[in-house]
C-alpha cells in the first residue's frame, strides 16, 4: 500500500515529467537562427535601421537574425508573410508609417492589420522635412503657404509614390494649413527630390535620410521639419510646430512585430534586448547620423501607437481620396 506522503511525492515527480518538456523548449528558445521580413529592398531606410539593430541582437540572443527582404505592393507582401508564419519567436517583421496607412489605402489585405501582429518594439522615429528648391522665393512655412492661399492649387508637391509618408505628409499640411497644393507623384524619392533641385517641382516633403545631404550641401533649402522637437543633427531647421502649424506633426516610424500567437515571455526577450540596445551609444549615434530617433516604449504602448497611427492616417488618406487597389 502506498503511504500518503509517498504518493504526494509520485504525484509530484509526474507533474514535473510532464512539465519538463514545455520548460525545456522555452529555455532553449532561440535555438536557431531569427528571421527579420523587411517589406522593402535592401538599402533603404528600413533596411539599414533593421541591420543596425539586428546586429545587435544576434549577439544578446546568441543566434543570428536573418533579414528577409520581401518588396512589393507597399509593404503587403512582406507583412503578409509575417502574418502568415509559424508564431514561435523565429519570425519578426519590420512594420512602418506604410503599415498604418495600408489599412485604409488598400481597400482588401490579405491580414488584419490590427488583429494579425503582436507588438514587439518601436524601433526609431524619422520626421520629413518641408524643402523648396534653393532659388524658391519661401524663406519660411509661412510665407509659403500665403503664396498657397494666394494661387490655390498653382503650387505643386512631389512624393515618392501615392500613399507613401511622403505624400501624406503634404496632404495633412495642406488640410492643417487651409491651402490647395497639386500632388506630383515619382516613383522613388531619388527622382522627385531630383526635381526639387531642378526647380521644376514647388516643393517637398522627404525623409531626413533622404534629404538632409541635400540641405547641408546647399541644393534645397529647408523650411520646416515635422517632428515634434528639432532634430539633434539638424538644429537650424525649425520645427513647423514652432513656426506656422502648432499641432501638426508627421512622422516615419519603424518598429518591430511578430506574428499574432506568439508567445509573451519570448515577446518580452525580445523587447528589453531591443530596448537595451536602442540605448547604447554607438547605436544612438548611428540613428542620429541619419536623422532618427529612438524612444523606449513598452509593448503595450507601442500597440497603441500603431492603432493611433493607423486612425491618424486613416482619416487623411479618406479625405484626400487616395487609393491603390
Amino acid at each position: 500500500m502506498i503511504r500518503r506522503r509517498d504518493l504526494a511525492a509520485c504525484l509530484a515527480g509526474a507533474g514535473a515529467l510532464a512539465l519538463a518538456p514545455r520548460a525545456a523548449r522555452a529555455a532553449a528558445w532561440p535555438a536557431r537562427p531569427i528571421g527579420v521580413v523587411v517589406p522593402y529592398p535592401p538599402g533603404g531606410s528600413t533596411d539599414i535601421t533593421a541591420r543596425i539593430v539586428g546586429e545587435r541582437l544576434s549577439v544578446a540572443l546568441g543566434q543570428p537574425l536573418v533579414i528577409d527582404n520581401r518588396s512589393g505592393a507597399g509593404g503587403n507582401l512582406g507583412m503578409d508573410v509575417v502574418a502568415r508564419a509559424v508564431p514561435d519567436g523565429y519570425t519578426l517583421g519590420v512594420a512602418t508609417t506604410a503599415h498604418a496607412i495600408n489599412m485604409t489605402l488598400f481597400r482588401k489585405l490579405n491580414y488584419d492589420t490590427l488583429k494579425s501582429f503582436a507588438p514587439v518594439a518601436l524601433l526609431t522615429e524619422n520626421p520629413l522635412v518641408l524643402v523648396v528648391p534653393e532659388a524658391a522665393p519661401w524663406r519660411d512655412v509661412r510665407a509659403l503657404v500665403a503664396a498657397a492661399k494666394e494661387k490655390p492649387g498653382a503650387l505643386n508637391y512631389a512624393s515618392s509614390g501615392v500613399g507613401q509618408s511622403t505624400h501624406l505628409a503634404a496632404e495633412l499640411f495642406a488640410s492643417m494649413a487651409g491651402v490647395k497644393l497639386t500632388h506630383i507623384p515619382y516613383r522613388g524619392s531619388a527622382p522627385a527630390i531630383t526635381d526639387v533641385i531642378a526647380g521644376r517641382v514647388d516643393l517637398m516633403f522627404d525623409t531626413t535620410q533622404s534629404v538632409l545631404s541635400h540641405v547641408e550641401g546647399g541644393r534645397v533649402r529647408a523650411l520646416g521639419i515635422t517632428s515634434a522637437e528639432r532634430l539633434p543633427r539638424a538644429k537650424d531647421i525649425p520645427t513647423i510646430r514652432e513656426t506656422a502649424l502648432p499641432d501638426y506633426v508627421a512622422i516615419a516610424w519603424n518598429g518591430l512585430v511578430a506574428p499574432k500567437g506568439t508567445p509573451s515571455d519570448t515577446i518580452q526577450r525580445i523587447h528589453a534586448e531591443t530596448v537595451r540596445a536602442l540605448q547604447e551609444p554607438g547605436i544612438v549615434a548611428k540613428f542620429e547620423a541619419l536623422g532618427a530617433t529612438s524612444r523606449p516604449l513598452s509593448t503595450e504602448a507601442f500597440g497603441a501607437f500603431m492603432a493611433d497611427e493607423i486612425a491618424k492616417w486613416g482619416a487623411v488618406v479618406k479625405q484626400s481620396g487616395a487609393t491603390l487597389d
